[in-house]
């Protein structure tokens, strides 16, 4: 069943699952002056369009740009406070700073989501420019551990959380037909923050120092979250009333809602191991230390390309068919190229192109996912339970894959154990798709 075929589904009969639907608004009849007949209908509303429409997307770009976007650098922080302040710490105990930043990010979920769908984002998002960019100007003045876990690790990680997600659950309201690209377009945000951020922070830290870096860093954050605060609105008013146990009780119940509650945990396992280690990686085969950094612009400068064209696909081909075939490649990618050219120079350059590319739906496709299978009033509950999903995986995988560094002294057992996790967790994705259109090559969902 398409997307299209949903608008006028009533929620209980796709797939015996209750209040899955696409769409935005809910018209009874009840409030047509009608007796009620039954349940609810849900029918689309979205404009798909307009000024107000695509500056809502603007200014979820610049909150993706600062979100994911800064994330996406965190290779570089993570070679740098190896071989700098950090150099007597070991690789695995550096990396729960770059954790804490994707725990926090994706834990404090479904407590953003439910002030998301109480009170709109518009204090989130404010509160979350303070959180980031103060974390951030006193990380600039941090010189020890927990200094730096403090605010790099939770400060700005908080505040990131309070800016993306909020952000991510307005496109849902404003677009339908064309929400897949809307939500590629917001995520090439974070692929250009990832491009920009590694390299200015490459060429600042050695010409004015890791303190002014960070603060430069700062302030053009603020900038662009100015821009946020300006023009990302709900189209809907929030809900002051809390979710029912009911509505809060319901995902646990849905099939496809579990299958991508689960798939997302084991995915995330994966996802970050080249993002974090790559650059590490390509040191100790032998590239240049000075080019090292530069492989995760590459990274992510083929993920803005992928993002746009995954959002584009899912929008013709369905959004979970789009990011099966994207994730599946993603691990065949680690497993059949970062492995058989590991210590090849242009292999390495080249698997970071291509994994870029492919893994870009990972980011883009999120939301476009949860608002698949989910009613609006609870759309931002539950994209808060699937980044919750994803925050233990977030918090442990970089320490577990220097341990594994540590006890092996192997890159080929990390690449195997990122592979692996990305082949699985993309199979308990695709579940979602098979419970709700079976088996048919042909069913877009």
């Amino acid at each position: 069943m398409s997307s299209t075929d949903s608008d006028t589904v009533k929620p209980e009969e796709r797939s015996g699952a209750p209040g899955l639907s696409d769409n935005e608004g809910i018209i009874s009849e009840l409030e047509k002056g009608e007796a009620p007949q039954g349940p609810p209908v849900w029918v689309n509303d979205a404009p798909d369009g307009g000024v107000v429409a695509w500056l809502v997307v603007l200014g979820a770009w610049c909150t993706s740009f600062c979100s994911f976007g800064w994330l996406n650098s965190v290779g570089v922080f993570q070679e740098y406070y190896a071989s700098g302040p950090l150099r007597g710490y070991s690789s695995s105990t550096i990396a729960w700073i770059p954790s804490l930043q994707v725990f926090f990010m994706m834990a404090m979920g479904p407590i953003v989501g439910k002030l998301f769908d109480k009170y709109g984002p518009r204090y989130l998002i404010l509160g979350g420019t303070f959180l980031h960019v103060f974390g951030l100007m006193m990380a600039s003045l941090s010189t020890e551990y927990y200094q730096l876990l403090l605010s790099q690790g939770i400060c700005s990680a908080i505040g990131v959380s309070a800016i993306f997600q909020p952000s991510l659950g307005c496109i849902m309201g404003w677009f339908h037909k064309k929400r897949g690209i809307a939500y590629g377009i917001l995520a090439t945000g974070s692929s250009l923050g990832g491009v920009i951020f590694p390299i200015m922070l490459n060429q600042l830290i050695p010409s004015v120092g890791y303190g002014w870096a960070m603060r430069i860093s700062a302030f053009l954050i603020l900038f662009l979250l100015i821009i946020a605060n300006l023009t990302v609105k709900a189209r809907h008013p929030p809900r002051p009333g809390n979710l029912s146990k009911e509505q809060m009780t319901r995902p646990f119940k849905e099939t496809p809602f579990l299958f991508l509650m689960g798939g997302m945990f084991l995915l995330t396992f994966g996802i970050y191991v080249p993002i974090n280690y790559l650059p590490s990686q390509a040191i100790s085969a032998g590239i240049d230390p000075g080019f090292a950094p530069y492989l995760v612009a590459i990274l992510n400068a083929a993920s803005l390309f992928g993002r746009l064209t995954s959002g584009f696909a899912s929008d013709k081909i369905g959004k979970f068919n789009t990011f099966s075939i994207s994730c599946y490649v993603t691990g065949i990618l680690v497993l059949a190229l970062w492995i058989p050219a590991a210590n090849s120079h242009s292999g390495i350059i080249a698997f970071s192109a291509l994994f870029g590319f492919f893994s870009g739906a990972y980011v883009s496709l999120i939301g476009a996912l949860v608002a698949q299978i989910s009613p609006l009033p609870e759309i931002g509950y539950r994209t808060g339970l699937v980044f919750l999903i994803s925050a233990l995986p977030g918090l442990v995988t970089s320490p577990v894959a220097g341990a594994i560094l540590s006890n092996t002294h192997s890159w080929i057992n990390l690449m195997i154990f990122s592979g692996v996790f990305l082949m699985v967790g993309t199979s308990v994705i695709f579940g979602a798709r098979v419970s709700q259109v079976g088996w048919k090559p042909t069913g877009v969902f």
